[in-house]
C-alpha cells in the first residue's frame, strides 16, 4: 500500500510474532488484489483487460467495486475510482514534476474518466471495460485493508484493538486503560502531529482527508492533489481536511475522498441527511475555522 501501519491489541498476546506474521499476510494479500503498484495484481489485471471484454472478479475485488459504486452513487459522482489519470497528469502521480495540462489535454483524458464506463453483471462477479478507463482504488483499498486486519483481531479473539494503516483507524473496544480510545484529529500544517481537536471513538472507523499535506504551487496558486471528476481540474473550495467516523474504514476512507471533492457545504448537507459524523476544517479568512454534524458532537472531547 506503500505506507506503515500499527496495530495495538489490549490483553495477552500469547504469541507476538505469529499474530504480526498473520497480519502480515492479510495485508499482502490485500495488495496482490488491489494494488495499482504490484503490475500483477489483480487490480492491474483488469485494468489490462480487453475493451469489451467480461473480466472474473475475485470476492475481494468484487466487493470493493460494489462498494465503491454505492458510495459512488450516494456522492452524486463525487467518488470516482476511474479518476485516476487525471491524477496523475497534474503531477499527483509518478512524474510530479511535469507542467500542468492545458484545457484541451484535459478534456480529453476525461473521456477515460467515469463510473458508467465499467458494466456489472447482474451479481456483481464480473465486469466488463467499456472505454480505457483506469481504475484505481488507493481512496478505499486503504481502508479496507485496515477492516480485514480488524476482522482477522476479532477471529482470533480479541475485542480491545487499534487498528491503523496510513492514518486510517479502526478501533474497539477499550484502550489500555479501560475507556475508549482517544484519538487526535490533527491540525493543518506543515508539521506533523500538531492536534487540533480529540475525539472519543469506539466500535467504529475514522478516516481523514486534506489537501493540507498534498499540494503544489503553480503561477502563485496552490493546486490541491483532489481532482473534480465532474470538471476534471483541482477543487476550489475553502474545506482543508474533513474527518468521518463510520461502521467500516473502507466506507469512511472513501466518504472522507468524496467530500474533498463536494466541499464544505455539500459534506454538511450530506452528513446531517445521513445522520454521519463529520469533523471538518475550513479556511476562511486567514483561519481555521471547526465545523462538524450534529452527530459527530457526541465523539469530541471536551
Amino acid at each position: 500500500m506503500g505506507t506503515t501501519y500499527h496495530v495495538t491489541v489490549v490483553g495477552n498476546v500469547v504469541d507476538p510474532e505469529a499474530l504480526k506474521a498473520k497480519i502480515d499476510a492479510v495485508l499482502v494479500q490485500v495488495n496482490r488484489e488491489m494494488s495499482t503498484y504490484d503490475p500483477h495484481s489483480e487490480l492491474m489485471a483488469l485494468n489490462g483487460s480487453p475493451i469489451g471484454v467480461e473480466f472474473d472478479l475475485s470476492e475481494a475485488l468484487a466487493f470493493l467495486l460494489q462498494e465503491s459504486a454505492a458510495i459512488h452513487r450516494d456522492t452524486g459522482g463525487a467518488f470516482d475510482i476511474t479518476v485516476g489519470p487525471l491524477v496523475n497528469r497534474w503531477g499527483f502521480g509518478p512524474d510530479a514534476d511535469q507542467a500542468p495540462p492545458r484545457p484541451q489535454e484535459v478534456k480529453a483524458l476525461m473521456a477515460r474518466v467515469g463510473f458508467q464506463h465499467l458494466q456489472f453483471n447482474d451479481d456483481g462477479t464480473r465486469v466488463t471495460r467499456k472505454r480505457d478507463v483506469f481504475v484505481d482504488l488507493s481512496a478505499i483499498a486503504k481502508g479496507y485493508g485496515v477492516d480485514q486486519v480488524a476482522l482477522l483481531l476479532a477471529g482470533e479473539g480479541y475485542r480491545d484493538y487499534l487498528v491503523e494503516i496510513g492514518g486510517e483507524l479502526r478501533l474497539a473496544g477499550n484502550n489500555p486503560l479501560g475507556k475508549p480510545w482517544r484519538i487526535a484529529v490533527e491540525r493543518p500544517q506543515l508539521v506533523p502531529g500538531s492536534m487540533q481537536a480529540a475525539i472519543n471513538v469506539t466500535e467504529a472507523a475514522v478516516a481523514t482527508s486534506g489537501s493540507y499535506r498534498n499540494f503544489k504551487w503553480v503561477d502563485g496558486k496552490q493546486l490541491s492533489h483532489t481532482i473534480d471528476p465532474a470538471t476534471g481540474w483541482p477543487v476550489d473550495h475553502q474545506l482543508v481536511s474533513v474527518t468521518v467516523i463510520a461502521k467500516t474504514c473502507a466506507r469512511a476512507d472513501a466518504l472522507a475522498t468524496a467530500f474533498s471533492v463536494m466541499g464544505p457545504e455539500k459534506t454538511l448537507a450530506f452528513a446531517e441527511q445521513h445522520a454521519l459524523p463529520v469533523f471538518m476544517l475550513e479556511q476562511q479568512g486567514g483561519e481555521l475555522v471547526e465545523r462538524w454534524s450534529t452527530s459527530f458532537a457526541s465523539y469530541i472531547d471536551d
